[in-house]
């Protein structure tokens, strides 16, 4: 519609301004975001609307006159998921822009009725689908944001540590599922060909239940650490963990089990070719150290 083009055009500052002032009190986060970056923001999207309509109507979004406002939409709903703001503080940047528009339109339009009521109606709906459209582009960053923490997450949650020269631990903590069973599975054989190493030791003292699937993936582990040249043990077997096993009928025949992370460490180092030797205490100052031939 030219008609809502020209209201636009004629009271685009006068509409930035009451725009503005009708905003402050919600949007107005001096912790997240400056006045002027507010005043810039809204000042870009109003001229990026006009345009749009001159171009494309106020209707199809998916126009090629919409493109430079969509993208600014997506832009500045991605940068306030990001600054913390809350969906409906990002739809309300948007439709607070109703008021001085509609005010607008009715000074414009007071004399011809109908044309008043069809120009609010569709300054209505373009105004309402804007809103919509920011609010997908919030919700769109914020699950990308998510994922991404999840994915830092299970990184962070799965440390592969160097106890020995070629030998590894994998201690796991929580359930195993598919998706972090893959990155379990990836961070373990870089580091098995990053180190070289011939022994893994993957403890599971922090996972609270083992059923088929939890047995499952710990097998593929092993399997793909074994193609790798890598033997693995399994430390922190419970006696509930182990009665479970049992009476679920996991095969582990082939797998080393061990109750503790040091049972598994030292049975790692004797594979290895390595013992741990206990030496005797130093003596204090000013006294001899004890003559392991004669009784003290």
């Amino acid at each position: 519609m030219n008609e809502l083009a020209e209201i636009i055009a004629k009271n685009q500052d006068q509409i930035r301004s009451e725009w503005l002032a009708g905003m402050t009190a919600v949007l107005q986060r001096a912790d997240l975001i400056s006045k002027a970056e507010l005043e810039e923001q809204s000042r870009s999207l109003l001229s990026a609307v006009l345009d749009a309509i001159r171009i494309s109507g106020p209707i199809d979004f998916s126009a090629k006159g919409w493109i430079a406002a969509r993208e600014l939409l997506e832009e500045i709903s991605s940068s306030r998921a990001r600054q913390g703001f809350t969906p409906t503080e990002v739809a309300t940047f948007v439709l607070y822009m109703k008021q001085p528009l509609f005010s607008a339109i009715r000074r414009e339009q007071s004399k011809a009725p109908d044309k008043l009521f069809d120009i609010l109606w569709v300054a209505t709906e373009m105004l309402d689908r804007l809103a919509l459209f920011t609010t997908e582009a919030y919700i769109a960053t914020r699950e990308e944001l998510i994922a991404r923490q999840q994915q830092e997450l299970l990184e962070l949650s799965t440390p592969v540590v160097k106890l020995w020269d070629g030998i590894l631990a994998l201690p796991i903590i929580g359930t195993l599922d598919s998706s972090r069973t893959q990155v379990v599975m990836e961070n373990l054989l870089q580091t098995i060909v990053a180190t070289n190493s011939r022994y893994a030791i993957i403890d599971i003292t922090g996972v609270p239940t083992v059923d088929t699937l939890v047995a499952q993936h710990l097998l593929k582990t092993i399997t793909a650490a074994r193609l790798m040249g890598a033997e693995c043990i399994i430390s922190g077997v419970r006696p509930q963990i182990a009665q479970t096993i049992v009476h679920l009928g996991i095969n582990l025949e082939d797998v080393v089990t061990k109750a503790k992370l040091s049972d598994a460490l030292a049975l790692a180092l004797q594979k290895s070719g390595r013992s741990v030797v206990r030496k005797p205490a130093a003596a204090a100052p000013g006294e001899h150290a004890p003559n392991p031939g004669k009784e003290a």
